[in-house]
């Protein structure tokens, strides 16, 4: 296969390749730099190719595997890659809208799949999410067809429990604002209606992370507020409805991403860090 013709089939597969890495790394900058690894090494390659795509494959999905295992030595959280990518913009319905939904992942599957090995992930990846066989698999991993069905089935029971967005957009923004209206006005009845009974929250704070389940821990929470002191508005978090909140001095003191199911909240993540929350792209106030 001449240069040209090398290039032309490289950047064909080039979108595939992203979203494979992507869903492996849960990172968009790590997932670019694996997918341009697997450019040198197709520009090194002497021998014949006869499936591009399948190479490319095979490829992408071992550098990612390097990648998870380097993170683990250097006790690296997908979660902080995971934070420093958020994509807080205004929420509107714009075309770039959807290619962020498209590019980005929700926190409640980045959870999930950090959880698993990476010969686990990489088998549910590959297998459920892009339909590859499971000999190929095997291959890709370096075990059995039948070692790769079981990496794969482990996989799936612990992401078949991840809460995903349901309902039209719309009613999930308005979910959003019965939240902030109900918690402007301290109505916790209210609140109750829209917060799942078992809902899960993650709080980030300069001093550390913890995870919180139940909405009476949200109502403690309004309830230790004042709304009068604070500035709160709907935003878009990773493409879906969340929350951007000022302080007094105008500052960025909260951020909150969604996860809506049925008409409620069953999934909220709070960065609450001051210095994480300088350091990113937020809309004006």
């Amino acid at each position: 296969m001449d240069t040209d013709s090398l290039t032309a089939g490289f950047e064909k597969n080039r979108p595939k390749m992203l979203a494979l890495a992507t869903r492996m790394l849960s990172s968009r900058a790590d997932a670019e730099d694996a997918v341009q690894e697997a450019w040198f090494r197709l520009d090194r390659q002497t021998e014949h190719i006869d499936n591009l795509g399948g190479w490319l494959t095979r490829v992408v999905g071992r550098i990612c595997i390097d990648i998870l295992r380097s993170r683990a030595t250097r006790s690296e959280s997908a979660l902080e890659v995971w934070e420093a990518e958020l994509v807080v913009t205004e929420d509107t319905d714009g075309p770039e809208d959807a290619a962020v939904v498209a590019d980005t992942l929700g926190l409640a599957l980045v959870v999930v799949l950090e959880s698993l090995r990476p010969d686990e992930r990489l088998a549910f990846v590959l297998h459920d999410l892009f339909a590859v066989p499971f000999a190929e698999v095997g291959s890709i991993i370096g075990c059995s067809t039948d070692a790769a069905k079981m990496l794969a089935s482990r996989a799936r029971r612990k992401v078949q429990g991840v809460p995903l967005p349901n309902g039209g957009r719309q009613q999930r923004r308005d979910v959003v604002d019965a939240f902030l209206a109900a918690a402007r006005g301290g109505d916790f009845d209210a609140l109750l209606r829209v917060l799942d009974p078992e809902m899960t929250w993650h709080l980030h704070m300069a001093r550390g992370r913890s995870v919180q389940v139940g909405a009476n821990e949200v109502l403690r929470a309004v309830r230790r507020g004042d709304p009068t002191r604070v500035e709160a508005r709907r935003v878009s978090v990773n493409g879906e409805p969340g929350i951007l909140a000022w302080g007094p001095s105008g500052r960025p003191i909260a951020l909150m991403s969604c996860t809506i199911v049925d008409g409620r909240m069953v999934d909220v993540v709070s960065i609450l860090d001051p210095a994480r929350l300088a350091g990113m792209d937020l809309p004006a106030r």
